[in-house]
């Protein structure tokens, strides 16, 4: 069965400016510690049995985040990631403070793989909120077509200063 994730992207509009910033995660532990452009990710996981992915989504933000989302969204539709997980987002407008510190769920992994060594790290180590074309540099190649379709359907923003 095909693997499935819900996402939110957070987003702040700059009118004065027709500038959007897009919040990206770094994932943490000892794998991504030194890995940076297309390596982040929107705030995302996978629905718990019988969770509508929506509401997986937003219980994966606050999650991953600290942060509780909240509306209106706008559906971003899904992407499909080259690992062929399916990945469903949404947007949200709201602020994050460049200080802001991540509070996040942690993980355990064995890492290297089969080398009998566990790691308990967070989820996410840092989350920017960035401009929109450079948000599309730090996210997997993949994921940086959310924020083009955000920019695309966001109707006060000149699409060419956007990014």
């Amino acid at each position: 069965m095909k693997k499935v994730s819900g996402g939110l992207v957070l987003f702040k509009v700059d009118e004065k400016n027709d500038q959007i910033f897009v919040l990206v995660a770094h994932p943490g532990g000892p794998f991504f510690k030194d890995k940076d452009e297309g390596w982040w990710s929107i705030p995302k996981g996978e629905p718990e049995p019988n969770e509508d992915i929506f509401n997986a989504a937003v219980r994966e933000f606050e999650e991953e985040t600290g942060m509780a989302s909240q509306g209106p969204y706008l559906e971003l539709g899904s992407i499909s990631q080259k690992n062929g997980k399916e990945v469903f987002a949404w947007a949200f407008e709201a602020e994050w403070s460049e200080n802001r510190k991540v509070i996040c769920n942690e993980i355990t992994m064995e890492y290297p793989k089969e080398s009998g060594k566990f790691w308990t790290f967070p989820e996410i180590d840092r989350a920017l909120l960035l401009p929109a074309d450079e948000a599309k540099q730090k996210l997997r190649p993949e994921q940086a077509v959310l924020v083009d379709r955000l920019i695309q359907r966001l109707p006060c923003i000149d699409k060419a200063k956007a990014g």
